[in-house]
This record gives C-alpha cells, structure tokens and sequence, in this order.
C-alpha cells in the first residue's frame, strides 16, 4: 500500500506523538497503582498491558495518529528492543531457562503446525459458503496472498517477504494481505495479554504444572532482593551505557554480518541470515546473556530490568500505533479467512496444553513466538515476568529459522484445496 494513498493522521509529528504515548503509560502506570476501588476492581478485570496496547491503536483507528506515517515504532524495535534484551538477561539464570524447554519446545511446534493446517483448512471452510473469497487466478488468487501471511506468522519479515518472490502474488492483493496479517495479528496478541494478567485463572483450567516457571521467578526474585539497593545516578548510567552501548555494537555488527552473507552466502536467506533485524536481536541477546556471567549481573540490583521494561512499553505503545480496526471493514471476507486460520492455531494449541498440562505461559509464549516473532514474543513473556522474557526471544529464532519452509509447506497446501 503506497503511502500517499494513505489518509493523513491529525497529528504527524513524532515528537508530539511520543508525548502522547508517554502520557498514556504514565496514566496507565500512575491509576494501576493506585488504591483506589475503582481503579483496583478495574484492573484486576483490565490487565494494565493491554491498556498500554489498546489505547494508541483506538487513536491509530480513529486517525488521530498513525503507525504508518510514524517513524516511532521502527525506532523502538531497533533501538530500545535490543537494549531492553540486553538489561532483561544479564541477570539470567541459563539454567533454569534451560529447564523450561520441553514444553516451551512443545508448544512453539504446536503453535507452528497450527499455522501450516490453519491456511489450507480456513479456505476449505469458507469455501463451502463462500467460494468467490478464497477464489481468484493467476497473481490474484488468495492462496499466494495467504502465503505471505504464513511466512510472517511462522517466521517474520524477511520470511514473508520470501514467499511474496516465490508464489507472486499481485501487488494489490499483498497489501490486502499484509492489512489482515497486522490485525489479525495484533487482535490476537491483545488477547494474549489479556490472559497473560488472568494466567493463574487459566492455568487451573489446564491443570498446570507451573513449577519449573515458578522456580525460575522465584529464584530471580530472591536474587532481587539480596542485591537490590537504591540507585545514584551513576548506576543508572551503568545500566543505560551498557543497553544502548551492546545495542551500538549489535547494529555495528548486524550491519557487518547481513551484508557478507547475503553476498556470500545468498541461499541462507531462507533461514532470514540475511536479514539485519535477526542479527541484531541475536547479537544483543548474546551478549546480554554473556554479559550474566560478569560483574554486569549486580546492575539488576539497581534496577536493569526496571529500565528495560520501561523501554518495552514504549515499544508495546508503538506496535498498538500499528493497528487500524477499520481495516476490517475494507477486507471483510478476507478478515473472516483470517480469523478462522488464528482460531485453528488457537484451537490447537489449546488442545495439546490441556493433554500436557501447559501453564498459559507456554500457550501464549509459543504462540507470539510464531505469530508475532522477535519484537513481540518478549513483551508477552515479560508481562508474565520480567525473568522470562528471553525465553519469547529464543522461541522466536527458531520462528526464523523454519519460517520459510513451514510457510512453502502451508503454501502448496493451499494451493491444492483452493477452489
């Protein structure tokens, strides 16, 4: 979709813009804390998260503002996603992160099988009521469309953008396809974190065996508080010296690396090796996890992780900015195609948590590591626990890693069921 075809939002300055986004998590972080009833009954209904999520995309929605004509978000996914890597993970425990892999393995498989039956299944079954929205030849048939959403919610970006060369779909009906991947999407994740502030509600439902999660918040907790002081403004410079400072060296690198290999190495683009956005999430975390075996991990005590999620919201704030509800309208029938592939994926995932007793963590973790990738899987594990954000990261490389091949899989199914 060209940008000048877009209409423009009543306010196009970013800086106002982040004004706004900052007055926004500051009302819904200053009343969430608050005690009084009415605030206390809202928010135990209203997770706060889901707050700092809807409200910028109900401006977004009603032209107020705009993810499109903001440059926001790309400086928030770039910038302070990778600082925010690194000051969740130096205070790791990779032990016990280790110790949450069965399941966290599970469910992230699950979650991706859901995605490559979801497609094909979702056109048989609008095809038995509504053949002319799954139909079209040619470029402009929906299947190649779908493929391109497959790609971005089992891997990301680069993925997507690899099944676009593939199976060639028209340019109108990829712009039509990228406005369902982005609701649909985003509707889903406002649902995650939904259930991630009612999670113990629904681990009771599964019947979950939350112990290894437990363990692993507790552990960090009680590393917290032995080491927990109050912060000069010398420790706080630490903490954002060393975000922003492994953030410069992981763009310094990506932007080495991306390039050589796409050089070199053209055919890993599969595996989205090409692509500078892996690198930098990779890198940041690595260090970040290095950086947990040094004096570093004491910064946690001053409040790393504090900071960190105070650069998450922003970037929660930002991804809300993208979505537009009145897209809905423009694309209905494709909407509904959509819709009917996430309530597979859900439906799946629900029905193998319930067999192995998943707490929701895993459910919702696996799930935005496919659907969501790198810059959302961590905002849904950290609305759990700051501790467990890490673990949204690594699933989602592995959403990298298969998206291309999960994707071309869910693609040439499609192609056979299309009407």
């Amino acid at each position: 979709m060209e940008q000048d075809a877009l209409q423009e939002p009543l306010i196009t300055n970013d800086a106002v813009v982040l004004g706004i986004l900052a007055v926004i998590l500051m009302l819904v972080f200053s009343t969430s804390a608050s005690d009084r009833p009415f605030f206390k009954k809202f928010y135990s209904v209203v997770p706060s998260v889901l707050l700092c999520y809807l409200i910028p995309s109900l401006l977004n929605s009603f032209g107020i503002i705009s993810g499109e004509y903001s440059g926001l978000y790309n400086m928030a996914s770039r910038y302070l996603l990778p600082a925010s890597l690194v000051l969740f993970t130096i205070s790791l425990d990779l032990k016990e992160i280790w110790k949450l892999r069965h399941k966290a393995g599970l469910m992230f498989i699950t979650g991706t099988v859901g995605i490559v039956l979801g497609g094909p299944l979702a056109i048989l079954i609008v095809s038995m009521f509504a053949p002319g929205i799954v139909g079209g030849a040619g470029p402009d048939a929906v299947w190649r469309g779908m493929t391109t959403i497959a790609g971005s919610w089992i891997g990301g970006g680069a993925n997507q953008l690899a099944m676009f060369e593939v199976f060639q779909p028209s340019p109108g009906l990829f712009s039509a396809m990228i406005a369902v991947d982005v609701i649909m999407a985003n509707l889903w994740m406002a649902v995650l974190l939904y259930g991630a502030g009612n999670s113990e509600r629904i681990d009771r439902f599964f019947k979950a065996d939350n112990t290894a999660v437990n363990e692993l918040k507790e552990k960090i907790e009680q590393y917290r508080a032995n080491i927990m002081k109050v912060p000069t403004t010398a420790d706080t410079w630490r903490i954002i010296g060393v975000g922003l400072g492994v953030t410069g060296l992981s763009h310094f690198l990506a932007d080495i690396i991306a390039p050589w290999i796409a050089t070199h190495a053209p055919y890993l683009d599969k595996f989205s090796l090409t692509s500078g956005f892996f690198w930098l999430v990779i890198i940041a975390t690595t260090f970040g996890m290095l950086l947990s075996f040094t004096k570093a991990r004491k910064l946690e005590g001053v409040g790393a992780s504090r900071i960190g999620n105070l650069f998450l919201y922003i970037l929660v704030a930002t991804i809300g900015m993208q979505m537009d509800l009145t897209a809905i309208v423009n694309y209905p029938g494709l909407f509904l195609v959509g819709f009917i592939w996430i309530c597979i994926h859900v439906t799946l995932l629900i029905i193998v948590a319930k067999l192995i007793r998943s707490p929701f963590f895993f459910l919702a973790v696996g799930s935005e590591a496919n659907i969501g990738g790198a810059a959302s899987a961590p905002i849904i594990a950290s609305a759990f626990h700051t501790a467990l954000a890490p673990v949204g990261v690594l699933l989602a490389v592995f959403g990298y890693a298969v998206g291309t091949y999960g994707a071309y899989l869910c693609g040439i199914l499609m192609q056979m069921v299309a009407p």
